[in-house]
This record gives structure tokens, C-alpha cells and sequence, in this order.
């Protein structure tokens, strides 16, 4: 459940990014207000006209100097209406962009355990909708709002002026709009979160859904995939409906109290100019001003509204800029040279954040020493931790306990720029971004000039067995769409290989990245990388005994802990359970996009 917050800290958590422009933004308010000043101005050249020009004797001449008086008040509340527009919408596009910018940096640094917890539709919805909210709100909301109380307040002062018992009639009206606006707004800040989150949640069932096409497909559960999607969106259609009643609800009280104070001010101004205690321009001027500030206290609903929304995508925006970094730089780093790339585990323990209390470490205790340009295979069964393991190495997460040594030096100490250079990871669920196969690839590597990109690209593609990217439409500049899903599994897996190759690493570890590939096909990627990569230590997740008994040695994950180290062939003499881990290893690809094209699962 998120903080309450009340609505001027939240807004003062603004100020920061609105200093900058703020000259630009007072400057725009003063435009505003000189409007709305015009506009009220003009009341009171009808009232002198009135009581001079058009009373028996007056000049009939004169009427055409109020009309020039009219049209130029007119003119200079136009000019004034640009100028506003002139002065804060260039300004607060740079702060919306600049917030935004600065929430995607903010992202990037945040540690995966963040993003483990988080729905990509919620961040979206944060760095798009609720910032668009936030830059309307300054560039007119909070202008607006500011300016129509002014002139609500100087538009009673003015009526006061003209006629003191008018005013106070519709300053009655005043007092229950006090109470309702309070009510309003306690209710209204509650809903418009409400409709933000479930905006958010809506955004991440498209993307899902979007991602988890084929699968929905394959399996025949759009039907459901639809009825679960149409359940969210009445839900989210319910809540604006509520959103929108109770804003329809105010507004009917905002406008009829006021005309209501005004019929009832009709009436006692007709009896006083009866009577002679009021002009007749005094009457006319007096209910023109009223027409004038009718209109800003009309609008102070929906520009209340708009602030409570903007308060509402404030305080979402800073509850993902408030979320700290759990994995920063060392306050003095170490800076390695002429790296070896010697792994040791050293007691490594590791515990996801959410593990219950009192739960063993999923990692407890590993002990493993990698030497220079070795290839270590680990295996264990499901669950035994393996792949999170790996994530420790590059600091995707941080050990809770013991260390990751790369030539004696905590992984710690280094700068995660060093140290994720030094370490390329090539993940089983591939990710590829929605660029050509070239910025895929190259996505990591670090080349002085185009030729040494092209050399390092091809080869790259020819070690992870990708060649097949030269027969698409445009050839490695072709765009493989979001997330490479224009792709079969395997063909991701081998352009995510060769990220990682081009990358030229040190140190290289491998979540099972070959499992979408034949075990020809994998024997030839290993056997390239083993030429390519030969002073690179590399280990690698092994899902298959193919892949396993391709390696220098082998680790076996049990409980936590290295239980095994050797060849494939000493541990499948001498030890029981690498005999029933190697045992329970499927011997052929997995590749589901395959399968699905192929029409190999059905409902």
C-alpha cells in the first residue's frame, strides 16, 4: 500500500525540476492573469457607458470609443492568451523530457531484484502517462488553477465595489462549495490512484499477451487470454465511470450554487434600481463581471481534478525514483589489469529478498575455483540454483554471504562497468531488442572503427553457428522485431550467443544457451568457441550430457553446494546422484517456437 502523502508535498517535489523554468512559468501566470484582468475590465467600460453615453443628454459619439475601448481589452487578452502559451509550453516539454530521461536512468541502475518485483505496464505507465499528466499539469493546470482563484477573487472585489449586497448574496454561495470541495477532494485523490494502478496493470496484460502470442495460440486460450483482459478492463471502465460521476457531481454544485446566488441577486438588484439606491450600468456591470468569474469558478473543478491527478502521477513517479540501488559501485574501486580470468566462490551464499524467514540459503555455501580459460560445466536438478548462481558473477544480484573472486578481487570492488566488461553472460531466455541483427550483435562490444565491427560481427555470427542471418530480407541489417519473436528460438539463442562472443570477455558464463540447438549444431558452436574463446573461462549451465561432456570439468550443484568437482567421466564412475542429475537431462533440443510452427502441440 503506497504512503499517504499530503498534496503540497507532493507537488514540492516538483520544484527541483520546475526551478529552472520557473521564471518562464511566473511570467506565463502574469500573461494569464493579465487576461482574465482584461476580461473583468470590460464589465466596467459597459457600466461608464451605461451611465454616461446611453442616459438622456449623453453623446452618442461616445459610443464608439467604448467600442474602441471593448475591442482593444479584447486584442490585449488575446495577445496576453499566446503569450502564456508562448512562455511555458517549450519549458515544461524540456522538464517532461528531462524527467523522463532521468526515470529510464533510474531504471537502468536499479538492481533486477527491482524488476523481479515490478510489472513492465506499471513502469510504462509511469514513464509515458502519468509524466504526460505531469507536464499538462504545469504547463496549464497549475497556472490556471492559480489564475482563475485570482480572478474569482478579484471579480468579488470588484462586485463588492459596484454593489456590496449583491456581492455578499453570491458569496453565499461561497460556504458549501468550501465543504463540498473538501469532500472532493479527499474522495477524488483515493479514485484517480486507483485508476492510474489499474491503467498500469491493464498495460501489462497487453504486453504479455502481446510477448505470449504464440503460446496463447498454440494452447487455445485466447478465449480466456480475452475474458480475463475484457474482466481488467471493466474494471478500470468502472472506476473512470466513478471517477467521472463524482467530478460531474461537483461541477453541478460548482455551477448551480453560483447561478443559483445570481437569481437571487437579480431579484435584490431589480428592487434597488427601482428604488434608487443602484445605477442601472452599475446593475449591468455587476452581472457582466459575474458572467466573467462564473467561468473560472466553473473550471476550478476540472482544474482541481487535473491537480489531484497530477498528485496521484507524482507520487508514482517517485515511488520508482525513491526505490534505491541495492547494487552500486564501491566507494574505491580497484581497477584490474591484464586480467587472467581465474573465478573463485569463495562461501558464497545466496537468499532471494522474498524468502521466508528461517528458509535454507537457495545458495548455501558454495566453494568452486575456476582456472584461466577453463570450461566448467554445472549441472543439478531443477531448482538446485544454478542459474541463479551465475547471475552473482556479474552482480545481476549480490551475494548475502561470502565472495566472487576474479584474480583475487571481489567482484565488489570493481566498477560495474569494469566488471561487466571483464563478464559476458548469454542467457537461456533470450532477449534481443527491436533493431537489426548488426546492433543486436554488437550490442557490447567496443570497436575503434567500422572495419574491426564488421570483422568482429562476422565473426561473432560464424562462432555461434548464425550464419543463417545472411539469407534474411536485408542480411545482418535486417530488424528482427520486438524481442527477435520474428525468430525461431533456436535463431535467437544463437544471435544472443554471438552478443556474448562479440563482447569479448573475460570471463564468459552461459545460462544453457545452446538448448534450442541440435547436438551437431552445438558440437560445432562449442568446438569454434573452444578456438575463438581459448583463453576465456567460461561456465556454462548444462541442461544436456552433451553439453557436459564438452567440458574441462564439471560441477555438481546439490543443496546449495558444490557436492562434486571433475571430469564427466570421474563423476559418472564415482558419484550416484551426477549419475541420476546426467541421468534426468533430455538428449534433444527444446525449442517451442519450432514446435509451435510446426503444429507439434495441440490443445
Amino acid at each position: 500500500m503506497p504512503a499517504q502523502t499530503t498534496l503540497w508535498f507532493s507537488l514540492g517535489r516538483l520544484y527541483p525540476h520546475v526551478r529552472p523554468i520557473l521564471p518562464r512559468l511566473i511570467l506565463g501566470l502574469f500573461c494569464a492573469l493579465g487576461a482574465s484582468l482584461m476580461a473583468l475590465a470590460i464589465p466596467q467600460v459597459f457600466r461608464v457607458l451605461i451611465n454616461t453615453s446611453l442616459s438622456p443628454g449623453g453623446s452618442p459619439s461616445a459610443v464608439w470609443g467604448a467600442a474602441g475601448v471593448v475591442l482593444g481589452l479584447g486584442v490585449l487578452e488575446a495577445a496576453f492568451i499566446a503569450l502564456r502559451r508562448q512562455f511555458v509550453i517549450s519549458p515544461a516539454t524540456t522538464v517532461e523530457t528531462r524527467m523522463r530521461t532521468s526515470f529510464y536512468r533510474h531504471l537502468q541502475d536499479l538492481s533486477v531484484a527491482f524488476h523481479d518485483r515490478w510489472g513492465s505496464g506499471q513502469l510504462l505507465s509511469r514513464a509515458m502517462s502519468d509524466l504526460n499528466l505531469i507536464r499538462r499539469w504545469m504547463a496549464f493546470g497549475a497556472i490556471m488553477l492559480v489564475v482563475t482563484s485570482l480572478t474569482a477573487v478579484i471579480g468579488f472585489i470588484v462586485m463588492l465595489f459596484t454593489s456590496w449586497l449583491l456581492a455578499l448574496i453570491f458569496m453565499a454561495a461561497a460556504v458549501p462549495l468550501a465543504f463540498f470541495g473538501f469532500r472532493f477532494n479527499r474522495l477524488y485523490r483515493q479514485v484517480s490512484r486507483q485508476s492510474q494502478d489499474q491503467a498500469g496493470d491493464l498495460a501489462t496484460t497487453v504486453e504479455e499477451s502481446v510477448h505470449g502470442i504464440r503460446v496463447l495460440k498454440a494452447f487455445g486460450r485466447s478465449r480466456e487470454a480475452l475474458d480475463s483482459f475484457e474482466e481488467q478492463a471493466q474494471g478500470l471502465r468502472r472506476t473512470e465511470v466513478f471517477k467521472a460521476n463524482s467530478l460531474a457531481k461537483f461541477s453541478l454544485v460548482v455551477t448551480l450554487l453560483p447561478e443559483a446566488a445570481l437569481a437571487a441577486a437579480l431579484v435584490v438588484g431589480i428592487a434597488s434600481v427601482a428604488n434608487g439606491t443602484l445605477s442601472i450600468g452599475a446593475l449591468v456591470a455587476f452581472f457582466a463581471t459575474a458572467a466573467v468569474v462564473a467561468g473560472p469558478v466553473e473550471s476550478i473543478g476540472p482544474l482541481l481534478s487535473m491537480t489531484l491527478t497530477a498528485k496521484t502521477a507524482i507520487d508514482r513517479h517517485y515511488e520508482v525514483m525513491d526505490a534505491q540501488r541495492s547494487i552500486t559501485n564501491p566507494l574505491h574501486p580497484v581497477h584490474l589489469r591484464d586480467v587472467r580470468g581465474e573465478l573463485v566462490f569463495d562461501d558464497v551464499h545466496f537468499a532471494y529478498p522474498d524468502t521466508r524467514e528461517g528458509t535454507p540459503d537457495l545458495i548455501n555455501g558454495v566453494e568452486l575455483c575456476l582456472r584461466p580459460g577453463e570450461t566448467m560445466a554445472l549441472v543439478g536438478v531443477t531448482g538446485s540454483g544454478k542459474s541463479s548462481l551465475l547471475q552473482l558473477v556479474p552482480r545481476l544480484y549480490d551475494v548475502t554471504g561470502g565472495s566472487i573472486r576474479i584474480d583475487g578481487t571481489d567482484v565488489r570492488e570493481l566498477e560495474l562497468a569494469q566488471l561487466r566488461t571483464i563478464v559476458a553472460v548469454a542467457f537461456e531466455d533470450t532477449t534481443l531488442f527491436s533493431s537489426s541483427v548488426r546492433e543486436n550483435v554488437l550490442l557490447g562490444a567496443e570497436t575503434a572503427s567500422s572495419a574491426e565491427a564488421d570483422q568482429l560481427l562476422a565473426q561473432a555470427l560464424d562462432v555461434a553457428q548464425a550464419d543463417f542471418v545472411y539469407s534474411l530480407p536485408e542480411g545482418t541489417e535486417t530488424l528482427i522485431g520486438e524481442e527477435g519473436l520474428s525468430l525461431s528460438g533456436g535463431q535467437r539463442q544463437r544471435v544472443a550467443l554471438a552478443r556474448a562472443i562479440a563482447a569479448r570477455p573475460t570471463v564468459l558464463i552461459m545460462d544453457d544457451p545452446l538448448s534450442a540447438l541440435d547436438v551437431r549444431t552445438e558440437e560445432l558452436v562449442e568446438g569454434r568457441l573452444r578456438e575463438v574463446l581459448a583463453d576465456t573461462t567460461t561456465l556454462v549451465v548444462a541442461h544436456r550430457p552433451s553439453t557436459v561432456s564438452l567440458a574441462d570439468r564439471v560441477a555438481l550443484l546439490e543443496d546449495g553446494r558444490i557436492s562434486a568437482v571433475g571430469t564427466h567421466a570421474e563423476l559418472l564412475a564415482g558419484n550416484a546422484h551426477y549419475r541420476h542429475v546426467i541421468a534426468s537431462l533430455p538428449t534433444d533440443p527444446e525449442d517451442l517456437d519450432s514446435a509451435l510452427e510446426d503444429g507439434e502441440i495441440i490443445r
